[in-house]
């Protein structure tokens, strides 16, 4: 029998491999979205020159102050640091290296510089396992991510801290691609859907639950060890996760992937069933595709560059909304908790609409789209909010989180469309270079609310 023809349905041993590499997801959520917390802006004030002693400022309005930021370019970092005074009861990567004034461009160079390791990573993880293996690849990435990360909780420099950003990033990012890659080979091809669905369900609570741990730990190198815990925790079961069968019938191993399809097949208190696989017949052997040949037809040329337009923009605006969920006023933690529960409608809602005749692929990306951007628009009339409660932050963060949900379904809609619209000969490089483009969104996504620091009129792309 041929590969798919074994793997007609999920057993559970499956079950146990699909909760393990889900749950994976809060893990990976929580170093995406890290600097939400660990950059936060602290109320500070200052006691020099001929201004007034204890004037409390917040980052914002003192980055506004021409004396301040004039005296912080002529300034020593002792004097800084004797005249500069933090809330003491939080900490964060600002607090710790006084990235304040002209070097606040700092805070967001750190979420760039992750995002820019994921692109990294995506690229290179995928070619290493598809000759190594998922496993071992899937293995060394996770544990690489888990040491970088319990590290960066230690950097004694924020120059080091930036560094081991970007290699948290290119783990994490390379890591979380081989276990998406690793789940759908586990099971049969009609679960591909539910069980992408479910991992990003797993990511946007992800989000809400480091909200969670990051309310209680208010020391970031604390929180940045503890989040690491998580990705021990997930390490260990994982050295005993098997190779997937489909990478092994590919390579000729098929003596190996037929113990794997028949641990699969065994149930509770039944013998082990036996399984036989055939050698893949011969089909479709000749040049691989390269990026060149998605531009050398007009139609797959237009095609593409649309997808591609698309899956930047789905990237942008949702990490620009994500990693500032905790500017829009009220509570920061509440803000970005609510950020994550606020995808999780999303997705039953792109399943409904996706499978019904009227709505489609087309019109129900558009649509997100659409909505998207105009409760974006909103926010931009809505005044700032002082209210920490939890009434008055669902109220004035209503658009923002009607955003996100559009997002988040449009980013989902565009996954599934996309791999609809490449042909099989170049659906794998399509898929790739629409993935790269994604990247380069989450790249500049944490730089797009300093804008307004730059020209009155670019009011909006800063949420408040």
């Amino acid at each position: 029998m041929g590969l798919d023809e074994v793997m007609q349905a999920v057993g559970p041993r499956q079950l146990y491999l699909l909760c393990l590499l889900t749950v994976l997801q809060i893990f990976v959520a929580a170093h995406a979205v890290f600097m939400t917390i660990v950059g936060a802006t602290s109320p500070f004030h200052w006691d020099f020159g001929n201004l007034p002693s204890d004037q409390s400022q917040d980052n914002t309005t003192a980055n506004e102050s021409q004396q301040f930021r004039h005296w912080l370019r002529v300034t020593n970092k002792s004097e800084i640091h004797r005249h500069v005074h933090f809330d003491p009861g939080f900490s964060s990567v600002i607090t710790e290296w006084f990235l304040i004034g002209d070097a606040s461009y700092k805070i967001n160079m750190a979420s760039s510089m992750y995002f820019f390791g994921v692109l990294i990573g995506v690229i290179t993880f995928g070619q290493i396992s598809d000759r190594y293996g998922r496993k071992k690849v899937y293995l060394t990435g996770l544990a690489l991510d888990i040491l970088f990360g319990i590290v960066s909780g230690i950097a004694p420099t924020y120059s080091i801290f930036l560094a081991l950003r970007f290699f948290v990033g290119v783990n994490n990012g390379g890591m979380s691609l081989v276990s998406f890659v690793l789940l759908q080979e586990y099971v049969p091809v009609s679960y591909w859907a539910i069980t992408g669905s479910l991992q990003s369900l797993s990511f946007a609570i992800g989000i809400s639950l480091y909200a969670l741990v990051g309310y209680f730990i208010r020391s970031w190198r604390i929180l940045a060890i503890v989040i690491n815990i998580e990705g021990v925790i997930i390490l260990l079961p994982s050295l005993f996760i098997p190779e997937s069968p489909r990478w092994l019938y590919a390579q000729g191993r098929w003596s190996e992937a037929e113990q794997i399809l028949e641990s699969f097949a065994k149930k509770k208190g039944q013998q082990k069933s036996m399984v036989s696989l055939k050698p893949p017949t011969a089909q479709n052997v000749g040049e691989k595709a390269n990026v060149l040949d998605l531009f050398r037809h007009r139609v797959l040329l237009k095609r593409t560059l649309v997808l591609m337009f698309v899956w930047l923009i789905c990237s942008l605006v949702y990490y620009g909304l994500t990693l500032s969920a905790g500017d829009l006023g009220g509570d920061r933690y509440l803000n970005i908790a609510l950020s994550g529960l606020a995808e999780l409608p999303s997705y039953p809602i792109c399943l409904f609409l996706l499978s019904r005749t009227w709505s489609g692929r087309r019109r129900t990306l558009a649509g997100f789209l659409l909505v998207g951007g105009a409760a974006c628009l909103i926010i931009i009339f809505l005044p700032e909010t002082k209210g920490t409660g939890l009434l008055s932050v669902i109220i004035s963060q209503t658009p923002s989180i009607l955003g996100k949900l559009s997002i988040s379904a449009a980013f989902n809609v565009v996954y599934i469309y996309s791999s609809e619209l490449f042909p099989t000969s170049v659906r794998n490089v399509g898929m790739g270079i629409c993935s790269m483009s994604s990247r380069i969104g989450g790249i500049i996504a944490p730089f797009v609310p300093s804008l307004v620091s730059l020209q009155s009129f670019l009011f909006y792309l800063r949420p408040h």
